[in-house]
């Protein structure tokens, strides 16, 4: 579909054409009108007087197929063409006066013919002309041998002009809907590669942890099976429990809704509380998490960011379960008056911070990159602190007022900040972009 500039231009052009026929049909009947009228004035009752006018008529019934036939050189419209010129030079040996109305013959020949065919229409067409007005002429005038031969080069250079500009303004119009399209074609790329980096951040972030603690509990139920049939069956009811919250997560991620915990009310406090009651639950005593909330809560934190904070504490505590080794851990809510920060502390066996961005050969890892892509999407930063034996702190920190980055934005290095002072087990300095563990999930 057109947008409505480019149906405006070709509007517009249209208009000008139709503009130029209604003109070119008005000028040809009353110049055939004028003429009929001269000659009837200056010759009343001749032998030709009805000659003259069943011709005229004749002209001017032939002239209004025209339209009817349309302007491409089809078989019929070249047939009417040239009916048309006979016409009209019987017309012009009979009585000179009807010359004039070769120019809008001009017109039709240019809109019809080929240029060149047309070119030697409008050639003998004035010819026809200066002898008719030599006719008339009661000796030699230069005047009437060049000005007729003139007016007609004007007319047709106005005529090409016309159809020249009408052509490349054509062109344009197609060049700017070939560019619109490959737009709309690259847009629809970007949201798509987009589109698929989301879908990769939300599976691996609720579908794929998930997942995972549920295949550690039912392995821990197999290897108690025999020995202790009711640790066994506590792991199965716990890996239940866990293929429920997944099934929620999958229907809302479905219908792209809110995450299933903020969706239960009570904002993003209340969500972190449930998930740090849930990670406690599902470690049956291997693990203890707790949640603290410091400051005043916003009340207009946009749920991008609460959805995007709370999907960064799954992933987090998820590395902390299966890799750290810890035994506690702590999510630390901070509502500062520019920005909110979560602090994701845990007192595991801690690691030696690489130096870059990228996991280590033969690592897999797909957890830190989403964390830092829906950081950059908000203009928020991404920090990790940790050191041998002193656990790790992830700190996510989102602006209030920053402008989101736009979908599709390359990732570029995030800025450090510091860890939020009271979160626990390390004072290690900040080191960005790395693992928080050597083994980052998939």
């Amino acid at each position: 579909m057109r947008s409505p500039s480019v149906r405006g231009a070709g509007q517009a052009g249209d208009a000008g054409t139709r503009g130029l026929a209604l003109l070119m049909h008005a000028a040809f009947f009353l110049l055939l009108g004028a003429s009929l009228t001269r000659f009837l004035l200056r010759h009343p009752g001749e032998t030709r007087t009805p000659w003259i006018i069943g011709l005229s008529v004749a002209l001017a019934a032939l002239y209004l197929l025209g339209p009817v036939l349309g302007s491409r050189p089809t078989p019929r419209s070249l047939a009417w063409l040239g009916v048309l010129v006979a016409v009209w030079m019987v017309l012009v040996v009979l009585a000179p006066s009807f010359a004039w109305c070769a120019v809008p013959l001009f017109y039709t020949g240019l809109r019809i013919l080929p240029p060149r065919a047309a070119l030697a229409l409008v050639a003998l067409l004035t010819l026809f002309v200066v002898a008719a007005q030599l006719r008339l002429a009661d000796g030699f005038d230069p005047n009437l041998v060049l000005a007729p031969p003139a007016v007609a080069a004007v007319a047709t250079a106005v005529f090409v002009h016309m159809q020249r500009q009408a052509a490349t303004q054509g062109e344009l119009i197609d060049d700017l809907l070939r560019t619109r399209r490959e737009l709309a074609a690259t847009e629809r790329r970007e949201g798509t590669l987009a589109e698929r980096q989301r879908l990769s951040m939300e599976i691996h972030d609720t579908l794929a942890q998930g997942l995972s603690s549920q295949q550690m509990l039912l392995q821990a139920a197999d290897r108690t099976w025999d020995t202790d049939p009711a640790t066994a069956r506590r792991h199965v009811r716990t890996a239940t429990g866990i293929a429920e919250h997944n099934l929620t997560e999958a229907r809302r991620f479905v219908h792209d809704l809110a995450p299933a915990d903020l969706a239960e009310g009570g904002g993003l406090e209340a969500a972190l509380h449930t998930l740090a009651a849930r990670e406690t639950a599902q470690a049956q005593g291997r693990l203890t998490v707790r949640c603290h909330v410091e400051g005043t809560p916003h009340e207009a934190l946009p749920d991008r960011v609460q959805s995007a904070l709370l999907r960064i504490a799954q992933g987090a505590l998820a590395n902390v379960s299966e890799h750290a080794g810890a035994t506690e851990a702590a999510l630390t809510l901070t509502h500062l008056d520019d920005r909110t920060v979560l602090d994701i502390a845990d007192n595991g066996h801690g690691f030696t911070p690489a130096t870059g961005t990228a996991p280590p050969a033969g690592v897999r890892g797909h957890g830190l990159p989403a964390m830092r892509a829906r950081l950059q999407q908000l203009g928020g930063t991404l920090a990790i602190e940790s050191a041998p034996g002193e656990g790790t702190v992830v700190t996510a920190a989102v602006p209030l007022t920053a402008a989101p980055a736009a979908p599709g934005t390359p990732a570029v290095p995030l800025t450090d900040i510091p860890a939020r002072p009271g979160t626990p087990f390390t004072d290690a300095p900040a080191d960005p972009g790395t693992p928080l563990t050597p083994e980052d999930p998939a």
